[in-house]
């Protein structure tokens, strides 16, 4: 039986890897839709060698250019809700979309019952509480590496009761090991020089800072309803273990694996059962050593100000991802330094209002007033590095 899959986010990194597997695998998979933002070249290519039923474009100024380039007998849909809309014409949704504009995907999918692999963490955990209510209407299965992991390793239980702590672990990114004042003056193509794993900027950016690793946390207490406490983190630079979950006997289960991406995104496209490629394979004799050690919470401040938007709950989540995404835009702008993005969310998230996350609505609310509050702190910061 060949499954059809609805790609949104299909020319990013996620996107490219999910359609190795298809082009691996094309007896189990079919592409029946594809979708992106804006790499219309990309889209198109991906098009004509996939031949999906439907293709999204989500900047609607590109789409004419975009049916330049696809056959005739490819349905475009165009504009902000395009790739929502192409979940329709699948079995399996995979959610590579970046940013908060992943969340109408992550809803359609759940909405219309089907088998979402979700990489987009953001609207998991901007809009958690919405996301929550829609979540049984459909099957969710992480495609993050470190909740791909948890999620493999609670399959050895029955209850949730029976979890004791959740370990994340975190490469440390390309500033493992340095102190506030090494950090003062590094740039763009330092921090994007990820030491492990191939990723976009945003994403680079926020290992750099480990608010990947904070926003990761939120996203697994939504996931797995485990509170905050009971979620650590700990730096592994090896990047082989994946997480692990500790149960209430003291056993730890692990997931390893090289770091490959395409483990996880098999793993949710074939789920519950497994892919029959081995990626990521270990040589455990070649393996060497494990290091862990815990996360410099002064030097990345930024963690600590996740676990602070995760208690507070409500929208305050969604506040500091998007203060986030305006920060890390500005220091990838060259606007404001590295140092300063901790400084931009702490302060975002001072004026956060308190407001509920009662609805899509309200969220995006939230969203929209903290672009502005951190714009505005960006601005200012902007000026202060200049002046020092």
């Amino acid at each position: 039986m060949t499954t059809s899959v609805a790609l949104l986010g299909a020319t990013g990194s996620i996107g490219t890897q999910t359609l190795d597997i298809v082009a691996a695998k094309p007896d189990s998979y079919r592409i029946a839709a594809l979708g992106a933002a804006n790499s219309v070249d990309l889209l198109a290519e991906q098009t004509r060698r996939f031949r999906p039923d439907v293709v999204a474009i989500a900047n609607a100024d590109r789409a004419a250019e975009l049916a330049e380039q696809i056959p005739d007998s490819v349905e475009l849909l165009a504009g902000e809700d395009a790739m929502a809309d192409a979940v329709s014409a699948a079995d399996t949704v995979v959610n590579a979309v970046v940013g908060f504009a992943g969340l109408p995907v992550t809803l359609a999918a759940l909405e219309s019952g089907k088998r979402l692999g979700l990489a987009n963490k953001e609207s998991l955990i901007a809009a958690g509480p919405v996301v929550q209510r829609v979540r049984g209407q459909g099957t969710m299965i992480p495609v993050d590496s470190e909740h791909c992991a948890i999620h493999q390793c609670l399959r050895a239980v029955d209850s949730p009761e029976q979890v004791a702590e959740i370990v994340l672990t975190a490469s440390g990114g390309p500033f493992r090991g340095r102190s506030s004042a090494d950090l003062a003056q590094v740039g763009v193509a330092d921090a994007l020089a990820h030491p492990t794993w191939r990723m976009g900027p945003k994403i680079t950016v926020d290992s750099s800072t480990l608010m990947n690793k904070g926003l990761e946390v939120i996203e697994a207490h939504e996931l797995f309803g485990v509170d905050y406490d009971r979620i650590e983190v700990v730096v592994h630079p090896q990047s082989i273990v994946h997480s692990m979950v500790t149960f209430c006997d003291a056993a730890t289960l692990a997931q390893l694996s090289k770091p490959d991406m395409r483990l996880c995104i098999g793993y949710a496209l074939a789920y519950p059962d497994r892919l029959d490629h081995p990626y990521g394979a270990i040589d455990w004799a070649q393996l060497g050593r494990l290091d862990f050690e815990p996360p410099d919470r002064q030097a990345f401040g930024c963690l600590d100000l996740a676990y602070q938007a995760g208690r507070a709950g409500r929208t305050a989540p969604a506040w500091l991802n998007a203060a986030n995404e305006v920060a890390v835009q500005a220091f990838l702008d060259e606007r404001i330094r590295w140092a300063d993005i901790a400084s931009v969310l702490d302060a975002a998230l001072q004026q956060w209002p308190g407001a509920e996350a009662s609805d899509v609505a309200a969220v995006l609310a939230a969203d929209a007033e903290a672009r502005r509050v951190a714009e505005s702190l960006v601005s200012g910061a902007s000026g202060a590095a200049v002046d020092s």
